[in-house]
């Protein structure tokens, strides 16, 4: 009789398996690795170089936080659960292979409680990957939400990795069925599974049989998969893990880097792929096409062409299915697409393979400015900026026309020292219907004995939004002209109650040694901390709160503004969708200063309606001078004028002082 051999546990009289799984492995193994190079080659030879290997610890472990702890994709309960209970289960999977392969070759450890411990952890993992994979079929053919993208090839896919994971089991179950060892009931999927081949009758010799073929199919379906890897929808399974260790680590997300420049210093304006990094190339082939950051887009909720997905695939194809370059701009992407961005940073927040969406955004409108492919409510806000510095079109000497009825007078900062330098900014120097609120701001920072100061006619427009309208050399003439102006100021911190103003400032000027940035609800915060600011009249109001996209998302600054509003004596009743996950007012990213065109809803007209939706809710609070200015026309527009009062933070403070 044969040499009875014995692999993973099972007898055979059939050679030596291990040369055959070695060997298809192998081959299966090289032929993917050569594909995903055909796949990934475009980056690095089309791309830009850009470098992206410094830190490596940190870039291990968002590796380890985004794509095995998958920390964003449980941000969403049902798909998230459903997404960790397939990938867990398969990097378990992974794991009792490697360990199962160890235990056979070179050191042999699974015996005993701890061959039990193995074998329940890969059975329960077993019912864990049903389960998620129950869950994936029913929300694909059943649920259909909208925002993925329903492909064939996911059928193909989802088909493999169910009958890989249903073929392990059936052999485990068969072995289970032939050796009927003391602990099989800690294998209970397996075990039970025995149970149904031991009622056929079968005898010992057609179990195993039946055990070699399932085992072949099993691992022929594995070889088939890995060879199809690089080219369906398991690619993200190689991109995603990548796109996040290579995932910006020098900057904060509220700072954009500053345009390219070739060797000889010429600014780079992005037209064709080439102009692209192979980290933005890299993005396109990363994309997990989920559509969370669809989901959360405002411009796309409001029924505007972009859609961050649809955006980034569209790099994705053009790089692998268009042939050549093909002009970004109105040829891949449509000019439309690219203006409705607010540059909120949803789309980033959301991304589980942190994709840098705006970054390429931003690069393409550049090119845009410099082509005059604007609209001319843009150019004429541009134009007023880069000749008043301001985008109303207003003299230099208007900008503090606000704080003339302010006793005592305002401090000017570059006459006499201040503790607080008031970056006060556009819309609430300039906008009429924001000066009584500007006004108030000054009262409540004199009543708490505030030592502050503003630059009257030296400030300039901070260049948030210049800089996100892709007017690259205008953000850099007004910051020329602030630092200038604020290096002739003697101050200690920077205050300012705009969240524009205040990312710019602490995230892309030049660093201002040890004078700290504040927004004005951290300052009050902290006032109302140290005890300096006591706030003795309590309102009572049931009030919610908006939190901005540039100091929220951008800057992590959540609790300050609620710690103030809780001070006044205000219950909060939260937004149902609050912090990071805040629909954006609409305005950012130069939105503001461009025609609204075709809409279905603006964002503020939807953010509004879900605040009339709380219940007992009176008053909407916000901490920005822009989301005064949406908020206050979207209640008129949506008819909720008489049922939901806009108020800033401010007046808060001040009715409560």
């Amino acid at each position: 009789m044969p040499e009875r051999l014995n692999y993973w546990g099972i007898p055979h009289t059939w050679g030596k398996p291990e040369l055959y799984v070695y060997t298809i492995m192998f081959l299966a193994a090289a032929i993917m690795l050569f594909r995903f190079y055909r796949q990934a080659s475009p980056w690095w030879r089309i791309g830009r170089s850009e470098p992206r290997w410094d830190k490596l610890h940190l870039r291990v472990w968002r590796v380890i936080q985004y794509a095995i702890i998958q920390t964003r994709v449980l941000r969403q309960r049902y798909p998230g659960l459903m997404h960790v209970a397939i990938a867990w289960s398969f990097f378990v999977f992974f794991l009792g292979t490697a360990l199962a392969t160890v235990h056979d070759h070179f050191f042999e450890f699974l015996y005993g409680n701890t061959l039990v411990i193995y074998k329940f952890t890969l059975d329960v993992f077993t019912i864990i990957f049903i389960i998620g994979a129950g869950m994936a079929i029913y929300r694909r053919y059943a649920q259909k939400p909208e925002r993925l993208t329903l492909e064939p090839g996911f059928t193909w896919t989802l088909s493999l990795i169910v009958i890989i994971v249903l073929g392990g089991l059936g052999t485990e179950s068969l072995r289970l069925a032939v050796e009927r060892p003391d602990w099989g009931a800690w294998s209970p999927a397996g075990w039970l599974l025995a149970q149904l081949w031991i009622s056929t009758g079968a005898s010992e010799t057609t179990l195993t049989n039946w055990h070699l073929g399932i085992w072949i199919f099993h691992l022929l379906t594995v070889a088939v998969t890995l060879i199809t890897l690089p080219t369906g929808t398991l690619l993200h399974t190689l991109t995603g893990p990548l796109n996040a260790f290579f995932s910006k680590l020098d900057r904060p997300m509220g700072a954009l880097a500053p345009a390219a420049e070739t060797a000889e210093g010429k600014p780079i304006f992005v037209s064709k792929l080439s102009d692209l990094t192979w980290k933005q190339l890299l993005d396109g082939d990363a994309c997990t096409e989920c559509g969370r950051c669809q989901d959360a887009c405002p411009a796309f909720g409001a029924g505007t062409p972009l859609s961050p997905k649809k955006l980034i695939l569209s790099l994705r194809d053009a790089l692998h299915h268009n042939g050549g370059q093909p002009n970004l701009v109105g040829e891949a992407i449509p000019e439309e697409v690219l203006w409705s961005c607010t540059t909120c940073g949803a789309c980033i927040q959301e991304c589980p393979v942190l994709i840098e969406h705006i970054d390429t955004i931003v690069d393409l409108r550049r090119t845009m400015v410099i082509e005059g492919m604007i609209d001319a409510e843009l150019q004429d806000a541009l134009t007023n900026l880069g000749r008043y510095g301001n985008s109303f079109g207003q003299s230099e000497r208007m900008r503090a026309r606000w704080s003339k009825e302010i006793e005592p007078k305002v401090k000017d900062a570059g006459k006499e020292a201040v503790e607080y330098l008031w970056f006060v900014g556009d819309y609430a120097s300039y906008s009429p219907t924001l000066t009584e609120i500007t006004q108030r701001t000054a009262e409540v920072f004199q009543k708490i004995g505030l030592d502050f100061g503003i630059m009257y006619k030296g400030e300039n427009h901070a260049g948030n939004d210049v800089r996100r309208v892709g007017e690259e050399g205008l953000f850099e003439m007004l910051v020329e002209k602030n630092v200038k102006a604020m290096s002739r100021c003697d101050y200690q911190s920077i205050v300012t109650t705009d969240p524009h103003t205040y990312n710019t400032l602490k995230n892309e000027y030049p660093p201002n040694g040890e004078q700290p940035v504040l927004h004005y609800s951290e300052l009050l915060d902290q006032l109302i901390a140290s005890g300096k600011l006591k706030l003795s009249n309590k309102l009572g109001y049931k009030v919610t709160y908006h939190d901005p996209c540039y100091l929220g998302r951008y800057n992590g600054v959540y609790d300050a503004p609620r710690r103030v509003i809780e001070a006044t004596g205000c219950e909060i009743v939260e937004m149902p969708r609050n912090r990071d996950c805040a629909l954006c007012c609409g305005a950012g990213g130069g939105r503001i200063w461009m025609e609204e065109g075709e809409v279905n809803e603006r964002p503020s007209e939807s953010r509004i309606r879900e605040a009339v939706q709380l219940k007992g809710v009176t008053d909407f609070i916000v901490a920005c001078p822009k989301d005064i200015t949406m908020y206050r026309d979207a209640v008129k527009t949506t008819g909720e004028e008489n049922n939901l009062v806009i108020k800033d933070l401010i007046e808060l403070v001040y009715e409560a002082l």
